[in-house]
């Protein structure tokens, strides 16, 4: 007899330790880096339609007018000029502009820059309008011609520190010494050290300041929303219809006498007749070489423009890895940036040749407007650099939008500098953002970067341009002050010092430096070559160091 054996079932498996998820997948997405903004419209070589591009490059020069206002404002009135006398300055600039625009789009970073006026120069140029102060002229006129003279002698020989460290490839070859780590601030306060040019002009007429600010975040980014048809309309031009309608209500507040009874201050800030650069500017005047008589040199003003001279290199190269980045581009490689900067030396002397107040580099108000239109193309800044030649030489329509109030561009400028200081973080993504190195490091960049120049600016005069450093050696003082001043020269000498001596070898990673690296040569990325390469056959009468 066969007994049945009933055999019990196996045991289930224990189920499987469930994964691991990270803290960030638990509680949400992780987004990874990412190399290029996806929300660009157009980038650096592709074109939006021709009448779209022609009226993104109008909406290019009346951001950048805005920083030639200003800076005529400050100065000219200081050197004994008249109302005339601005508008020339004024024509003098735009030109300028427009011809170191050109030369950089073609040439240069070939990023889509606008090449404006920079304020790194004011504090030299003061200095300069100071030592003429007590001087015996006929006229004012005369003073203002005088003083003109010798901001072309500085503004020539200093030229030749920009071209100096470009041409000889130096500036590139220290630019191999940044990380993204580095770059975070140093763009950062490429925006956030102009905080004097947003609000604090703004408040001068709030009136006419704040509905600006106001209508443009609404417009631009609220209203934008409402309807499909109107998105791309609002997002592009929303700038220009703002303008249009501040500008209108700040004419209907003219007329109505709401500023009759107020200080020179307020007139000079609030009423749209108060620049009188519609009366005195001519019709048509061509710039031209040493228009203001012959160049003054003298060897203490020349050391102080050369402190600006470096100021505005570093200022620039900050400018253009922000571009590069609302472009759609990689970063500027080194042999890039060192062509740019000679370049930018070879605008500075015909700055000085054609009688332009101060030198030039990259404006930062436009590489804001590449993010607030989504247009990151280099043709739209190329069109531009036409109605900066248009309203140069036809100084009655330039003085036209010239007359626009200083505080509605400083509305403008809250917007655009406060997108170029935010693009500065996206660089983060590419470090350890966990690393107390790092976090070391750029808490004490930024801070310094910020409160140094504060202290500097804080204790200069603003008649003379002398400031907190007093040696004895005039020259040498303007040299230090200028440099201690600028938010962006100071973050670049601490962050570049601390992140390569701080265990800078064994913290390459955490640097960022793997994903950094290619791109700081010739041939480290195949798309170097894409975004940076000189047009048509340009290149062949070129010599192989600066392609």
């Amino acid at each position: 007899m066969v007994e049945n054996e009933h055999q019990q079932p196996p045991a289930p498996a224990p189920p499987p330790p469930a994964a691991q998820q990270p803290l960030g997948s638990a509680r949400g997405p992780a987004y990874p880096p990412a190399e290029q903004l996806l929300q660009l419209n157009y980038c650096i070589h592709s074109n939006p339609s021709w009448a779209q591009t022609a009226i993104l490059a109008f909406q290019h020069y009346i951001v950048m007018l805005g920083s030639i206002v200003m800076i005529a404002s400050i100065l000219v009135p200081r050197m004994g000029g008249d109302a005339g006398d601005k508008a020339r300055v004024i024509q003098a600039l735009l030109f300028m502009s427009g011809l170191n625009t050109l030369m950089q789009a073609l040439l240069g970073t070939r990023l889509p820059t606008v090449m404006g006026p920079s304020f790194a120069y004011i504090l030299a140029i003061l200095s300069i309008i100071s030592d003429f102060r007590d001087e015996d002229f006929s006229s004012e006129h005369e003073r203002f011609m005088h003083t003109m003279r010798a901001i072309q002698g500085s503004l020539i020989i200093s030229s030749f520190i920009n071209m100096l460290l470009g041409f000889s490839r130096a500036w590139g070859e220290f630019t191999k010494l940044l990380s993204p780590l580095i770059v975070v601030p140093y763009v950062c306060v490429v925006g956030l050290g102009l905080f004097g040019r947003g609000f604090p002009q703004l408040a001068t007429c709030v009136e006419i300041g704040l509905p600006m600010l106001v209508f443009l975040v609404v417009l631009q980014q609220y209203m934008k929303r409402l309807h499909p048809a109107a998105h791309s309309i609002l997002e592009r031009f929303a700038l220009l219809v703002c303008i249009g309608l501040v500008w209108a209500f700040a004419a209907i507040l003219t007329a109505a006498g709401a500023y009759n009874n107020v200080g020179d201050a307020t007139k000079r800030s609030c009423r749209t007749d108060r620049s009188f650069l519609m009366s005195s500017a001519p019709w048509i005047k061509i710039p031209y070489p040493f228009q203001w008589g012959t160049p003054i040199f003298r060897a203490s003003h020349v050391f102080g423009m050369m402190g600006a001279a470096l100021v505005t290199t570093v200022e620039s190269t900050g400018t253009f890895i922000a571009a590069s980045r609302f472009a759609g581009a990689t970063p500027p490689p080194a042999h890039v940036l060192s062509r740019s900067i000679g370049l930018q030396g070879v605008g500075q002397l015909l700055d000085g040749i054609f009688g332009s107040i101060v030198g030039t580099s990259a404006s930062v108000e436009n590489v804001g407007l590449l993010a607030l239109t989504h247009v990151g193309s280099r043709r739209v800044v190329q069109i531009s650099t036409i109605f900066m030649f248009f309203f140069s030489i036809f100084g009655k329509f330039g003085a036209f939008f010239a007359s626009i109030p200083l505080p509605i561009f400083a509305a403008i400028y809250c917007v655009l500098y406060g997108l170029v200081a935010a693009v500065g973080v996206t660089f983060i993504q590419f470090t350890n953002n966990n690393s107390m190195r790092n976090i070391y490091i750029l808490g004490l960049s930024l801070f310094l970067g910020i409160s140094i120049p504060q202290y500097f600016v804080a204790n200069t005069d603003g008649n003379t341009g002398h400031g907190p450093v007093h040696t004895g050696g005039e020259w040498f003082d303007n040299i230090l002050n200028t440099i201690f001043a600028s938010a962006p020269m100071v973050v670049l000498m601490v962050g570049t010092i601390l992140d390569n001596t701080l265990d800078a070898h064994h913290a390459r990673d955490e640097r960022g430096m793997p994903w950094w690296g290619p791109f700081q040569h010739k041939k480290g990325d195949s798309r170097n070559e894409e975004f940076y390469s000189f047009p048509l056959r340009i290149n062949e009468y070129i010599p192989t160091r600066f392609l």
